[in-house]
């Protein structure tokens, strides 16, 4: 084989990587970079490696993907939670950045999305959204305005409204119950 680079997945955050990286060192593996959804490693790895690597990432809870559409479809996941976690600004609509970022047609990309995961990007950028809306509101140290800001949402009641579409709750009475269990962002 002469690939370096393998995207992963479910890696969903920085510390899965870093707990990958770790254990692949342990094995031999010399890691060039990590990032969210993917492994760059200094040196080609042969079949006998290949199905070592593959191990160790199965063991620690990823998937190496190999197909191409998948791989997209999973680079585009990354790109949508680096920008819900503030990784990375959304500047402009989300298809242009996305489009910027992987260089290929948007209508393709969007069909491509919709066939693999059964939602569209912007569904899922939503539902993003919300997982970390539900996050920070847990977490207390943020009003709903700021909230709402920090989401990228035109105003508090936009994303009111959008918070109550998706879980049946105004982010009021959500902040009030807390109990209510969020949905981990490998599942959406």
């Amino acid at each position: 084989m002469k690939e370096t680079t393998f995207r992963i997945k479910n890696m969903v955050c920085e510390h899965c990587g870093e707990v990958l990286e770790s254990k692949l060192n342990e094995a031999g593996f010399v890691v060039e970079s990590m990032k969210l959804g993917a492994i760059k490693l200094q040196e080609p790895v042969s079949k006998q490696q290949f199905s070592k690597l593959t191990n160790i990432v199965r063991q620690n809870g990823f998937e190496i993907i190999s197909d191409k559409s998948s791989q997209l479809v999973e680079h585009i996941k990354h790109l949508i939670i680096d920008i819900i976690y503030g990784r990375n600004k959304l500047e402009g609509n989300l298809s242009e950045y996305i489009v910027a970022n992987i260089h290929k047609d948007y209508q393709h990309l969007s069909r491509l999305f919709s066939g693999v995961e059964g939602k569209s990007i912007e569904r899922y950028f939503i539902l993003q959204k919300i997982e970390r809306a539900k996050e920070l509101i847990v977490y207390g140290e943020q009003n709903l305005s700021e909230i709402a800001f920090e989401l990228g949402y035109s105003s508090q009641q936009h994303f009111s409204r959008q918070f109550k579409k998706e879980t049946g709750l105004s982010p009021s009475h959500f902040k009030e119950i807390k109990e209510q269990k969020r949905t981990s962002i490998d599942r959406l």
